[in-house]
């Protein structure tokens, strides 16, 4: 007997509704995954202080100068941070996705 398991990233929005439910039904296991890809961390940065934002944007005009203005608000020590952790993923790959020290 063959066994499948679903592998994704952390994200699930990244896995449609419908798709998620259906796996379940057929009792295909999902494993959630760390994102290894550090732009996806300053994604989820930037979206929160887009939410934090009062009054949030009212258009695609404002969402621009907004997403702007977060973008070059973000903490350069956290960006820095994500470029450290970049070893992780050279870790990882030079592993062949075994088990690493990280």
């Amino acid at each position: 007997m063959t066994v499948y398991r679903l592998q994704s990233e952390k994200r699930r929005f990244r896995l449609s509704g419908i798709v998620t439910t259906r796996l379940q039904e057929v009792g295909v296991p999902h494993m959630v995954w760390p994102a290894m890809n550090p732009i996806e961390h300053v994604w989820d940065q930037l979206k929160q202080r887009l939410d934090d934002r009062t009054p949030p944007p009212r258009d695609l005009a404002e969402l621009r100068v907004a997403l702007v203005e977060e973008w070059n608000a973000l903490p350069q020590n956290n960006i820095m941070r994500l470029v450290r952790s970049m070893r992780r993923g050279q870790a990882v790959i030079a592993a062949n996705g075994g088990n690493t020290r990280y």
